[in-house]
């Protein structure tokens, strides 16, 4: 049975790259849907597809922070997976789509909810910035933050998986290793640098666009952006990462997990001496290269 994908804005579901990939699920905000429909949609979701991984920004609203949890609370659901990403909002829809695609392959619910938290290492998720003044969720120097204020700078700002901060004509942008597609969404900035710069220095094998998602000037600070995150495209290569990562049993809800911890009741592995190591993976963040 293919576990079910659910996201709390429908600007975080990218269009498929194939005919195969399904789309999500949308479980609106609780001044777009009162409770008792929340819980007959989430319902019907369990009973078509026994499992629900909903994937949600750290950034959403408190109030509908609270709603998923309730729902899940009042269903007394344990095949309701809560992952709270700490990505900016294109990130977050990039690792949304991978995970639509390894909801048809031969991996457990358990398997599926964990792999966010790997392949989250491998999005390469940025933006193209005139000023870094309203920036808090990457660390900004005081520095950087009095460029800002100069006519004409230009900030290019890497949020995950490693933060970094370059002005642009200063310095490089620290990229992926691996064979990597781009996806480019255009606020109001009007720059070529991550077409005409960025990509040929990431080596991105194809570029795409995409419309900008509804919270990214909040999340970064300022309207006037270009957001992009590099990825990788191949299910093939994701689907080989996944199943290269050793699996263990949670011992408190019993599922299939990879990783220290349980997407669905989020208890860690244990015993301790147990847990799997993870070389350069979740431990360090290495880049795989590509044919690896």
């Amino acid at each position: 049975m293919q576990t079910a994908i659910a996201v709390t804005s429908a600007d975080l579901v990218l269009p498929p790259t194939d005919h195969h990939t399904p789309t999500a699920a949308l479980l609106p905000a609780p001044d777009a849907q009162p409770l008792d429909a929340a819980l007959v949609d989430m319902q019907v979701l369990l009973d078509q597809h026994g499992y629900v991984v909903a994937l949600y920004p750290a950034s959403i609203p408190a109030a509908h922070e609270r709603r998923l949890h309730t729902v899940r609370s009042v269903l007394e659901s344990d095949r309701i997976a809560l992952i709270k990403l700490a990505l900016p909002p294109l990130g977050v829809a990039v690792l949304v789509r991978q995970l639509r695609q390894l909801s048809i392959c031969d991996f457990s619910a358990g398997i599926v909810a964990c792999a966010a938290r790997l392949l989250a290492h491998y999005v390469y998720a940025g933006a193209l910035l005139n000023s870094v003044a309203r920036l808090d969720r990457v660390p900004v120097s005081l520095k950087s933050h009095a460029k800002s204020w100069v006519p004409g700078s230009q900030f290019a700002v890497l949020a995950n998986p490693q933060p970094h901060l370059i002005r642009i004509g200063g310095g490089e942008l620290a990229g992926p290793e691996f064979g990597n597609q781009l996806l480019v969404a255009k606020g109001q900035l009007q720059s070529e640098w991550v077409t005409a710069t960025l990509a040929p220095a990431w080596r991105c094998q194809a570029l795409h666009e995409t419309a900008l998602p509804g919270d990214s000037p909040a999340w970064w600070g300022t309207s006037k952006m270009i957001e992009f995150a590099a990825y990788l495209p191949d299910i093939t290569l994701i689907h080989q990462l996944v199943s290269s990562v050793k699996r263990e049993k949670c011992s408190w809800c019993g599922l299939e997990i990879i990783g220290d911890r349980c997407g669905f009741c989020s208890a860690p592995l244990a015993p301790t001496e147990n847990r799997p190591s993870y070389p350069g993976v979740l431990n360090h963040g290495a880049p795989m290269r590509q044919g690896s």
